[in-house]
């Protein structure tokens, strides 16, 4: 009888570690699907439009050191309104200063020149941290906030004078020349000399730290690398020469880290840190400069994706369909245009035509609208881009293409997969050459019980020249001139949902060719009194 109940307690001390192995291994995997229930319920929370805010109100707009007249000229109205998540910069170049709270970087103080406003120090004096600031607004009014961090702005290496003094209040690119990729006196070939070099293992070590201690320091929701301000991390794209093997794996071993890094903060604190970025919406051209994109998406590292900036590379179907097939929420951004012609400038920077433009992402699958460089918080946009249905209801503009070329520190034009007509990139129609016209239009006209009036215009340096013209295969009978352009009323079922082609040929007769320098389509929901 001793003999059996030693041999039960020697058998139970044996077994003892292979059960705890079973039940320790049955809790972690419990507590890793509810974690991951977790950040899947965090990544489909809503977010109708995302506000990137560059930060400059400590530097620029305050007029007091105070909570209020921080979130005065760009933040309260937005309570309320379609801006569910709002991306913080804490200012805006160059690599390594900022306007909050920090050790590892180096807070922007200079009042010199046109910086005499700033009142950064004045706010960290008070214990009035402006991201601080912002969090709480934020969370209070049930807004997602996450810090967003230009990988490397260069405005501090710009002619203008902001640009000198930004670069002498930098204290790590003046100690430390050797970690940018160019000089005043020996820029690269492309791109801004007051860049850093992300092939230099202290700046990657910098820009872990970065996020590291804001993730330590600050309850945000996630974070945002900003690779599209601006575009250049390597001496081989200073170079025009295409990034190879070491400089991906480089700034993919920066990305993991990150990764790495806020889940585990993330589990700590028991509310994960969402990883977003936002880069050129080619996988081709990231890669040209040093992004493996499709790497990162496939290995899961990075949460959402936002496309976009001052130049378009493929259509948005493009991106949500790389994003979606890795599970990541894609948004496309809609920077200002930039195009030079002053007219053709303010009809894209109206509020129709950014109606336009979130329709075609609507369109195209987008999981919500991303807004850079766009500060008017009482502008009714806030209250209508995140909603398809009200803005049908809404006067609206489609252009064939609102960013034209567009510009980026590498060039990019032989990655261009999409319209870029405008003044400045006109299309030439002679006799010997019809050519065709694609662009979008973000829903169909039969879907609805409207009836709004829709037009064609058409803007050519010659209008007088005689034309056939055909939309989607109907020929077009001759356009109302109105000045340079032509306007062609249009019946709801001319247009397509997606993709129209619009084409243009001259009677072989003639013989001095016709140049088509702008095209959109305006619809409006209300007739005018």
């Amino acid at each position: 009888m001793v003999k059996r109940k030693s041999l039960t307690r020697l058998l139970a001390i044996l077994l003892l570690p292979v059960f705890w192995h079973s039940f320790t291994g049955a809790q972690s995997n419990t507590a890793d699907q509810s974690w991951m229930k977790l950040r899947q319920e965090c990544l489909e929370r809503r977010r109708r439009i995302i506000f990137n805010n560059d930060g400059n109100e400590p530097v620029y707009f305050c007029n007091a050191a105070t909570a209020e007249e921080l979130l005065r000229s760009r933040t309260a109205p937005l309570a309320g309104s379609q801006a569910d998540s709002i991306f913080y910069c804490t200012w805006s170049s160059g690599f390594g200063l900022f306007t909050h709270h920090t050790k590892v970087g180096q807070p922007f103080t200079t009042r010199e020149a046109m910086f005499s406003k700033n009142r950064t120090q004045e706010f960290l004096d008070k214990h009035l941290d402006p991201l601080r600031v912002m969090i709480q607004f934020a969370h209070e009014n049930r807004i997602e906030l996450f810090w967003s961090m230009r990988m490397n702005d260069t405005h501090d290496g710009s002619r203008t004078d902001y640009g000198p003094v930004m670069f002498r209040a930098n204290q790590l690119k003046q100690e430390h020349p050797d970690w940018l990729i160019g000089s005043k006196e020996q820029p690269p070939k492309y791109g801004v000399w007051s860049a850093v070099d992300y092939g230099v293992r202290e700046i990657r070590d910098l820009a872990f730290r970065y996020c590291e201690e804001i993730s330590q320091n600050y309850d945000i929701d996630g974070i945002e690398l900003d690779f599209l301000r601006h575009a250049f991390f390597f001496k081989r794209s200073g170079a025009g020469e295409l990034c190879g093997d070491a400089e991906l794996n480089q700034m993919s071993a920066l990305l993991r880290r990150i990764r790495q890094m806020t889940e585990e903060l993330g589990r700590k604190r028991n509310r994960p840190i969402l990883l977003a970025i936002r880069v050129p919406d080619s996988v081709e051209y990231c890669k040209w400069i040093g992004l493996d994109l499709q790497a990162w998406l496939s290995e899961k590292v990075v949460d959402i994706l936002i496309v976009g900036g001052y130049a378009q590379l493929n259509p948005r179907d493009y991106s949500v369909t790389l994003g979606h097939k890795y599970g990541v929420k894609v948004y496309p951004s809609l920077d200002e245009p930039r195009v030079r012609d002053e007219s053709a400038r303010k009809l894209r920077e109206t509020v129709e035509t950014y109606r336009g433009r979130a329709m075609n992402a609507w369109q195209a699958g987008a999981d919500g609208i991303y807004l850079f460089n766009f500060f008017d918080p009482l502008s009714p946009l806030w209250r209508e881009l995140g909603d398809p249905g009200l803005l049908r209801t809404r006067d609206r503009n489609y252009f064939a293409s609102v960013l034209g070329v567009g510009s980026m520190p590498v060039p990019h034009q032989k990655f261009i997969r999409v319209p870029t007509l405008n003044p400045s990139s006109s299309v030439v129609i002679s006799g010997s050459s019809p050519r065709g016209v694609e662009f979008s239009i973000g829903e169909n006209f039969l879907e609805t019980n409207r009836k709004p009036r829709i037009t064609l215009h058409l803007e050519f340096k010659d209008s007088s020249r005689p034309l056939r013209i055909s939309l989607n295969g109907t020929q077009l009978p001759n356009g109302i001139p109105h000045g340079d352009w032509l306007e062609f009323p249009l019946q709801a079922g001319m247009l397509h949902k997606g993709m129209n082609v619009l084409n243009l040929e001259q009677p072989s007769s003639e013989k001095k060719a016709v140049s088509l320098l702008d095209l959109y389509v305006s619809v409006i929901e209300t007739a005018p009194p």
